[in-house]
Parts: C-alpha cells; sequence; structure tokens
C-alpha cells in the first residue's frame, strides 16, 4: 500500500489551486466545502470563479502561477494542462515539504483524492491509488444506494447523544456498550422508516428517560457532502 490513508482538517487553511478552469472550480468548490481559505491563481477564470471572487469567497490572482505563490500555503492543487506548469508547481511543492495535487498526474501527487460516498458526517472514501480513478467512479456509483440518508441521521443522533452523556459526566468508556446495543437492535433500519415511536421505545430502553429523538435531532451538526476523485 503506497498512500496513508488521512482524513485532513483543512478549515480555515490557507490552499492554493493553479488553474481556473472546470476542473480548478471543481477542486476550488470541494476546498471550499472543507472550510479552507482558498486562492486561485490563474490568467482565465471559469465565471463560477469570478462569481465566488466577486463575493469575497476566494481570492484570485489573474495571472500566471509564481514559485512564490506557495509561500504560506498549506496545501496545494495543480489544475492545469501544461505539463511543464504542473511540473514547475510539483517542484516547489516538494522542495518546501508542502501538500502537494497535480490534477490527472498522479506521479506528481504526495496525495491523491478518493472518489467519495457522503451521508452527512458518514464519508467513505475509494481510491485506487491514481490507477484507475474510473474505477474508482464506478464503484462508488455501485455503492451509492447502498447508504442513505439515514446514515446521515444516525450519525446526528449518536453524536449529540453522546454530547449529553458527557454532559451528564457518563464515563466514555461506559458509552460503547450503549451505542453498540442501540445499533444491535436496529436503531438505523427505524431511521430509515422514520418509526419514531418504536425509535424512542430503545431510546428509553437502552440510555433511559428523557431521550426523545424529535428533541435530540432539533439541535445537531451535518456534515457536508463532498464528490472528488483522483482523476477522470
Amino acid at each position: 500500500m503506497r498512500f496513508y490513508p488521512i482524513c485532513l482538517d483543512i478549515k480555515n487553511r490557507p490552499c492554493l489551486v493553479v488553474g481556473g478552469g472546470q476542473v480548478g472550480t471543481r477542486k476550488v468548490k470541494t476546498l471550499l466545502t472543507c472550510g479552507a481559505r482558498v486562492t486561485v491563481v490563474s490568467p482565465e477564470v471559469t465565471p463560477e470563479l469570478s462569481k465566488l471572487a466577486a463575493r469575497g469567497r476566494i481570492g484570485l490572482k489573474r495571472r500566471a502561477y509564481r514559485s512564490t505563490d506557495q509561500e504560506g500555503v498549506f496545501l496545494t492543487i495543480g489544475a492545469t494542462d501544461d505539463a511543464t506548469l504542473n511540473h514547475l508547481i510539483h517542484r516547489d511543492a516538494e522542495q518546501a515539504g508542502r501538500l502537494c495535487n497535480i490534477a490527472d498526474q498522479p506521479h506528481l501527487c504526495n496525495f491523491v483524492l478518493p472518489s467519495v460516498i457522503q451521508q452527512g458526517d458518514l464519508m467513505i472514501a475509494i481510491s485506487t491509488s491514481g490507477k484507475s480513478p474510473a474505477f474508482a467512479k464506478y464503484l462508488r456509483r455501485q455503492m451509492q444506494t447502498q447508504f442513505g440518508p439515514e446514515y446521515g441521521i444516525l450519525l446526528d443522533l449518536m453524536g449529540t447523544v453522546r454530547r449529553r452523556l458527557l454532559q451528564n459526566e457518563h464515563a466514555p468508556e461506559a458509552h460503547k456498550p450503549l451505542f453498540e446495543r442501540l445499533i444491535a437492535e436496529g436503531l438505523l433500519e427505524m431511521i430509515r422508516l422514520d418509526q419514531r415511536t418504536r425509535i424512542n421505545a430503545l431510546l428509553a430502553e437502552v440510555l433511559g428517560a428523557g431521550f426523545i429523538y424529535e428533541e435530540l435531532m432539533e439541535n445537531h451538526g451535518s456534515g457536508n457532502s463532498t464528490d472528488e476523485a483522483d482523476g477522470p
């Protein structure tokens, strides 16, 4: 296994995208979804990137790439069709020990982007280590129907329950059997079928009084859906 699997927190981190075409636009949108601070460098950009820049969502430099553009950057993505420029971007990133991905060029990357199935905070990443991104996308389409919105709802519910248990000074190690029992007794399927009476009965049986599904779901955080891939 060449690539080390990792989920990277890039919220509020400066990220650079070189290239303002459709591929660059897709990369920018994914970075923004994850909360990054994005700067785009490209002489030409798509209308969508222009709008994002006008609204202050991204920084935009309408010019050719310079090696100094990577100064202070956490992560760099090259999204151009210029082989010489892509090699330069890669070289600059490597010399600085920076995370770098060059679209469709796995040999110029120190990380690749998987195809992703996402339901709320559930994220399933599929990668072929850059060998066949098309097959990774095929697998994603095959698996997409297996993981519906009930998975995201379940995670929101579990997260809220966990926070409440911690507030009540429950020992964290005591949570595991409670959550395992909820899952084993069919909570996911109950959520899928929206069987709220059964859900509340199970919550009361396992967790005790005061754990009401509708109340627990009133305030919760949910993840954003992304779909990125390591090539065509």
